[in-house]
């Protein structure tokens, strides 16, 4: 079995700077539609009623089953960032796979690597 759509070395670092560079561009270009969806999207995951932590993993499960990838790259990166442990993480991927059913496994897959990718880089809980 080809694991053609893991993570490549660096790739990561690539995901950063790129949506960096992207949002940048994106935000700089001052249309009001768009910035405030980028100000609501960032304002959703503000500590409120549910904290930071609680809200990233939600954020993650909902991207898993949406599938997508960097979606999902950005909530596993954010996730480690609040503190989520590794068995957090897998009861989270957990309920994604339920949700979302079989056609989330490679998407799973992917979360698992950029995980295991974080915590190589010593970014994890």
């Amino acid at each position: 079995m080809s694991d053609d759509h893991a993570p490549r070395a660096g790739s990561l670092a690539e995901f950063r700077a790129f949506r960096e560079k992207m949002n940048a561009e994106i935000l700089g270009e001052d249309n009001l539609v768009i910035n405030r969806f980028f100000n609501l999207d960032g304002r959703a995951y503000e500590s409120g009623a549910l904290d930071v932590k609680t809200k990233e993993l939600l954020g993650l499960v909902a991207s898993m089953v949406l599938r997508c990838d960097d979606c999902v790259t950005y909530h596993v990166v954010r996730c480690q960032e609040e503190g989520v442990t590794r068995e957090e993480a897998f009861e989270a991927f957990g309920v994604g796979l339920i949700v979302g059913g079989s056609i989330v496994i490679p998407h799973l897959r992917r979360a698992v690597a950029r995980w295991t990718e974080l915590e190589g880089q010593g970014e994890g809980a």
